[in-house]
């Protein structure tokens, strides 16, 4: 009996100091894309939040409450909550903190974030049938004078990037004006006030998906750091 209790006393210990880390896709996506990262994240001792949401059916502010709030709410009261995001799922975050305070916040990491929008946007944003595939999140992804992200200021929480710099979209990429990984530019991906950023020899649509970036956003989340001159 004296060891089952002190079996108990342990795992609750543990569970009571437990690291909370919240999954949030990216535009045209579902939960099942960040899938290999709950994987890697839940075997790493973590409690992994892998929030959905109707990414093309509302306007980004409209989807920071009906996707981050939810997801809060699914993490233990005491536990410090993380955030790895890909993708439009970086702004949920920048745009829900804009408005709101997360006390335990711990650290935040997004993979190939449009922090300062992205030229596609721009470009394409007029073309018949791209509202119809990006909904209005996706219009207000661009970098002028409609673009959120250029919106939300500069980040004041701990804050580590990953950019991709592989494409797999010639066409989207002749569009983009430097370095890019198909959909948003290495430079663009950047916010003041980050505390980390590592380029990553990566694509946008699948860059959540690759072991080398798992393990740096494990790294991160675990020591505030990336591991930089690693093979990718």
């Amino acid at each position: 009996m004296k060891i089952i209790t002190f079996l108990f006393l342990l795992l609750f210990s543990m569970s009571t100091h437990a690291s909370c880390v919240i999954l949030l896709h990216g535009l045209a996506r579902t939960s099942a894309s960040m899938e290999a990262l709950e994987t890697a994240l839940f075997e790493e001792g973590f409690i992994v939040i892998n929030e959905g949401y109707p990414s093309r059916e509302h306007s980004i502010e409209e989807l920071a409450a009906l996707a981050v709030k939810p997801a809060l709410e699914k993490c233990p009261e005491d536990d410090k909550v993380n955030f790895v995001t890909h993708s439009l799922g970086g702004i949920l975050v920048r745009q829900y903190l804009s408005t709101y305070q997360i006390e335990n916040l711990n650290r935040v990491v997004m993979l190939g974030p449009p922090n300062k929008g992205s030229e596609v946007v721009d470009t394409l944003g007029d073309v018949p049938g791209f509202h119809f595939l990006n909904g209005d999140a996706g219009l207000q992804l661009g970098t002028g004078e409609l673009s959120i992200p250029n919106s939300l200021g500069e980040a004041n929480f701990d804050l580590g990037i990953i950019a991709g710099t592989r494409s797999i979209n010639l066409i989207l990429s002749s569009i983009i004006p430097s370095t890019d990984d198909g959909k948003v530019s290495v430079e663009n991906t950047k916010l003041e006030g980050m505390n980390g950023h590592i380029e990553m020899a990566v694509t946008h649509p699948f860059m959540m998906k690759n072991e080398h970036v798992i393990a740096q956003v494990i790294r991160y989340l675990n020591t505030g750091s990336f591991e930089h001159d690693v093979d990718q």
